[in-house]
């Protein structure tokens, strides 16, 4: 079977044998093998698989998704999923792949506005 077959069935097939395989493949196990849990929300998701150990990343915003301070909303991210500025090379964390790409759609203007609502939503001091 070819990968794409196999990664497509694998996306849709929800764990049920795949042709050609020896056996069922059972997802949920092996996630749960390797510590993840679905109702456990920081930890969900295929791109929390690999998570900076927390404190070792530092982005722009006290690691606030960008994208959420553009619609005036502080969001946390741990900084897993981040994009690196090619001009000004600052890092900027993201909660989700979502928030990701729709920021890549526009950064400079999602950023100008993150900026203009984060001096009134960043913690006095």
């Amino acid at each position: 079977m070819h990968r794409l077959s196999l990664l497509l069935c694998l996306l849709g097939c929800g764990g049920a044998a795949v042709a050609g395989d020896a056996g069922a493949i059972d997802l949920p196990a092996a996630a749960l093998a390797h510590g993840a849990d679905a109702r456990d929300a920081a930890h969900a998701g295929i791109w929390k698989a690999v998570m900076p150990p927390g404190g070792s990343m530092h982005g722009e915003f006290d690691n606030n998704d960008p994208l959420g301070l553009a619609a005036g909303a502080k969001i946390p991210a741990d900084c897993s999923l981040n994009w690196v500025d090619p001009d000004f090379h600052k890092l900027y964390c993201f909660s989700t792949a979502t928030s990701l790409v729709y920021f890549l759609d526009s950064p400079r203007a999602f950023l100008a506005r993150a900026r203009k609502n984060w001096s009134n939503l960043k913690p006095s001091g």
